[in-house]
Formats: structure tokens, sequence, C-alpha cells
């Protein structure tokens, strides 16, 4: 008796087209894991905030959608902060919401923009630069397209546009002239501020880029092997655009960090060119304000004299 395993060109044609659809069908859905936005509709009237410290309720007013912060018993909150919303708009034509918050009794000198990472919102997100609020700096915290009250739809080519976006909004605020601009992104954030900081360096004074992964076929391959290269499209990459920024560049990243590995950040810090430091922390994933205001404070503010 003899066997064949030849099979028919037909049913060949069609197993690849499966296999074809497959891998596309698993490189669409692995590429859209990069961002979970949480969305607030524009018209909502508040949201509730739970932590592991307390829980925290926010109405929002008016047509700026001003957040007003109460406690969970119902008492408004007295902060050592103001928060004002604003909103600006993207180069496709669509509107981000953004705060502005400010310390009370003080007159900052520095302002950080603040690029978020790839999950929640501006009412999860704007609390881990609040430690460095209390150090002096005013802080602008703004949702990507899709986040938040933020319009748009969230992909990873709009996520650019918008960090672009929002340097030049910044930069043209009057309370920020007069100030010196430093862009801070952390996680995914932190590795935008790597691809946008070049290309608006003449807007900036410094570069501050914590816990972020050194491209996004590095963080792929780092989940999935090397097929999570073949899966993700590496539209933009920050160890390649790094090489590109000659000013003031802070590094920071955890050595207990779950999320990113410490070396990625490693590799991104290598990719970039003096002057640069590296900050070598402990503690969870993009933790350093919380656990290290006083260090990162102090090492911005060196930064910024030294670019005088």
């Amino acid at each position: 008796m003899i066997f064949s395993s030849a099979v028919d060109p037909v049913t060949s044609l069609m197993r690849w087209g499966i296999f074809t659809f497959a891998l596309f069908c698993t490189a669409c859905g692995f590429n859209r894991t990069y961002l979970h936005p949480t969305t607030i509709p524009i018209n909502a009237k508040g949201a509730t905030l739970s932590s592991k410290w307390d829980t925290t309720r926010v109405q929002f007013q008016g047509d700026s959608r001003q957040p007003v912060f109460y406690s969970g018993k119902g008492d408004t909150l007295k902060r050592n902060f103001t928060v004002e919303s604003t909103w600006f708009t993207t180069s496709g034509g669509h509107k981000l919401n953004g705060w502005m918050i400010r310390p009370t009794g003080m007159k900052p000198d520095i302002t950080l923009l603040h690029f978020h990472g790839n999950a929640g919102c501006l009412l999860s997100q704007y609390q881990s630069l609040v430690p460095l609020v209390e150090k002096g700096f005013q802080v602008f915290a703004f949702d990507y397209s899709g986040f938040g009250m933020s319009e748009g739809e969230a992909t990873r080519e709009q996520v650019l546009l918008d960090g672009r976006a929002a340097v030049d909004y910044v930069r043209s605020r009057p309370d920020v002239n007069g100030t010196r601009l430093v862009l801070y992104g952390q996680s995914l954030g932190g590795h935008l501020a790597a691809v946008v900081g070049p290309e608006k360096s003449t807007s900036l004074d410094a570069l501050v880029i914590e816990g972020a992964f050194s491209s996004h076929d590095d963080i792929a391959a780092e989940k999935m092997g090397f097929i999570g290269r073949l899966l993700v499209r590496e539209q933009y990459s920050g160890k390649a655009a790094i090489g590109q920024w000659t000013k003031q560049l802070l590094v920071i990243h955890s050595t207990e960090d779950e999320v990113i590995p410490f070396r990625l950040g490693r590799e991104l810090f290598d990719h970039a060119h003096e002057p640069k430091t590296f900050f070598e922390i402990r503690h969870p994933h993009i933790c350093g304000p919380e656990f290290y205001a006083d260090e990162i404070a102090q090492r911005i503010r060196a930064m910024v004299n030294q670019a005088n």
C-alpha cells in the first residue's frame, strides 16, 4: 500500500490563507494592547477614585469640565495645589483635555509637561506627579485621544500627534512663559517622550524618562519572544530617536519594575548621548515621585541650571 503526503494546491492555499488571516488578527490585537484607555463621557457629572489610601469623589463643572474634589464623606477637599481644566486641539482637529496643576503659595519657575502611561486617564494618572507639585513645580497633564474626556480614537499614531500638539500648546501658554519647560514621560509616555523630545527640542529645556521601554518591538519580544517582533508594527522607536536629543536627559528606572524590565530602560539610556544621567531606584513601576520626590526634584533643578 502506498501513502501519499502530497497536499493538493487548493487545500494548501486554503491553509495558508487561514494562517495568514489568523496571524493578521493576532497582530492587530497585539498592537491594540499598547493602549488601554479609561473613557469618561463629556457630560459626566462626576466620578469616584478609589485607592489604597482613601476614596475621592470628583464633580465636573462648566464647559471646561473643571474638577472639584470631595472626600468619600462628601466634604470639599483642601489641597496644597490647584487644578485648572483646559482644552487644546490636536493636529487631527479634535480636542484634548488637560489640567494645569499649580502649587499654592509658590511661584513655579519650572513647568513639567507630563506624558502618562498606556492605561487609565487623567483622574488616575495625575496623582503620580503630585509629589513633585508639592516640591514647587507646576505640572501640565493631559489625556491622549480616546482617553478620559478627550475626543478621538486611541491609537499609537494619534498618541504621537497628541504629544507634539501638547508641547506646542503648553509652550504657548502665558503661565509657562518665564518658566523652564521639562518633558516628563512615564512608561509608554516615557517612550513617547523619547520620540517627541528630540522633535520639539527647541521648545524644551530638559527631558525626564521614567520606567520606559526602548522600542515597541523590544517590549513585544519581552512579552512574547521572537514572535512578538513579527507581530508588532514599529511605527516609531524611542531608542532610534533618543540619539537626536542633545540637551539634559534624566532616565529613571526601578530594578524592581515588573512591568517594564530594568534592562530596557538601560538600553534606552545607552542609545542617548551626553549630557545624560541614569537614576537607578527601587519600588514598583513608575513610583519614582512617590518615593524619591526630593531626589528627582533636585536632579531636575540641577539639569535646568546646567542648561542655562
